[in-house]
């Protein structure tokens, strides 16, 4: 009975003290600073703004790599105008793990839901919060305040050889834009705004079969 005692006494003993002690931890801080992203500087090629060090998807979203295996990921001015006003933003849980070319977040306008693909293979560990309350920072903020996530990406030197970067990507738009301008001949002088960038809201304004048709074509879901 003793040694009974003896034993529930150093139970209680040890749950107190491990409970202390946890109360006195500093709290975990994460490790990607998601407030403070440094604005890219912009180059001019075929009439678009591309941000340097970029690389981009053909599925038009870009990462940047920041280092120690991190990427962090957005959509391009190019979908933003294609889409332009966004409703609602779901972008896939934390510690989720992402294959390059999988969907990552999907996009909402009206009743219109664009599946958004992974540039990089990883695991989600940070989302952009200020996104999720205001959509409209995609459009106006593409490539530094409306980023979307982050991945821990292991792979990230191998997974940017997949992807378009430098000079190649002024005419990757350039093609991109004169596909759209095929797909609405009867809108294409319009469309062509000084940038090199679609009409805002253009996806929007199409029937659902030519909806349907940009949707796989430019975003590849």
């Amino acid at each position: 009975m003793t040694i009974l005692f003896v034993l529930l006494t150093f139970l209680v003993i040890m749950t107190i003290t491990y409970y202390a002690r946890r109360g006195q931890q500093p709290a975990v801080q994460p490790s990607v600073a998601v407030n403070n992203v440094a604005a890219p500087r912009m180059v001019r090629d075929f009439g678009f703004e591309i941000p340097k060090g970029y690389c981009f998807h053909p599925g038009h979203t870009w990462v940047l790599d920041e280092g120690r295996q991190i990427a962090r990921v957005g959509l391009d001015s190019f979908a933003a105008n294609l889409v332009g006003k966004i409703d609602r933003i779901e972008v896939t849980g934390l510690n989720r793990w992402v294959r390059q070319g999988q969907k990552v977040w999907s996009i909402t306008r009206d009743n219109v839901t664009i599946d958004m693909v992974a540039p990089v293979e990883g695991v989600v560990t940070a989302v952009n919060p200020e996104v999720q309350k205001d959509p409209s920072l995609l459009t106006k903020d593409p490539y530094k305040d409306g980023w979307v996530c982050v991945i821990k990406s292991p792979d990230l030197a191998f997974n940017v050889n997949n992807l378009l970067r430098g000079s190649f990507v002024g005419a990757w738009m350039q093609n991109t834009l004169r596909r759209v301008g095929t797909l609405l001949p009867q809108t294409a002088g319009a469309m062509a705004q000084d940038g090199g960038i679609p009409v805002a809201g253009v996806l929007t304004q199409v029937d659902s079969n030519v909806q349907r048709t940009m949707i796989k074509e430019f975003f590849l879901t």
